[in-house]
């Protein structure tokens, strides 16, 4: 099957994309619903990465706000594992539809996971297997956002996609402004100067110097990681200025 315009594709998953909406935690559900939309991304013949978050399960940087005696670093460090746990949720639901993965993870645990190694993990998938990527880069002080950035350019892909739950970037919160506008397409100095919610400015910043292109899509929408990835125009894309 054409895998269509995009042979390799990094994929962007928030923690919160693991848990029903308003709840904390894994929901099976959910993560089955993203499993099937990947597999079904996958048949076409795209190479897929995923990068995952954890804010489900915690997030570093606001665990560690106020008094609580954990160092900032420290917090850092246990989102990196959160994100770990939902790699084994998302690992056993797409091998559970009959496609092998590979969870590779940026802190050595190599119980439940292979370390990421570059070579290795563009080896992986060029036999065809969705590599999941956890513990973001594996340092404290650098979010999931910016960890998709530099796999994304690491393993050489072709597009970055941002997995979210509303249509593309708007120019305010469409789920509390029913009148804010969504944008097709953005440069990334749109992005930036005017500060929309896409991704964390280091992100995009990366993104912008090596010509990554971004797509920010709602991965809600039953088949659209699928449309996303054959190259049908979903939510907003993010790129140079066209001439």
């Amino acid at each position: 099957m054409d895998a269509g315009p995009y042979r390799r594709v990094l994929l962007k998953l928030s923690g919160e994309s693991f848990a029903r909406q308003g709840e904390r935690g894994i929901s099976m559900e959910e993560v089955l619903h993203i499993a099937r939309q990947s597999v079904q991304a996958a048949a076409r013949g795209t190479q897929l990465a995923v990068v995952i978050g954890g804010g489900n399960i915690l997030r570093g940087a606001s665990f560690t706000s106020g008094n609580t005696g954990i160092q900032e670093a420290t917090g850092h460090s246990m989102g990196m594992l959160a994100t770990v746990i939902n790699g084994l949720a998302l690992q056993d639901a797409i091998e559970s539809l009959g496609v092998q993965t590979r969870l590779m993870t940026a802190i050595r645990m190599e119980g439940v996971a292979e370390p990421y190694i570059r070579r290795r993990a563009k080896r992986h998938l060029e036999k065809g297997r969705i590599v999941i990527l956890a513990a973001g880069t594996g340092s404290p002080f650098v979010t999931t956002d910016t960890a998709a950035a530099q796999r994304a350019l690491e393993l050489e892909a072709d597009i970055l996609m941002k997995a979210t739950r509303v249509d593309g970037v708007y120019s305010d919160d469409p789920e509390k402004n029913p009148h804010a506008m969504l944008y097709r397409d953005l440069t990334y100095q749109q992005v930036l100067e005017q500060k929309l919610r896409v991704m964390d400015a280091t992100a995009i910043s990366q993104c912008m110097e090596h010509a990554m292109p971004i797509l920010v899509f709602n991965y809600r929408r039953e088949g659209n990681i699928e449309r996303a990835v054959s190259g049908e125009r979903v939510g907003t894309l993010v790129g140079a200025r066209r001439e």
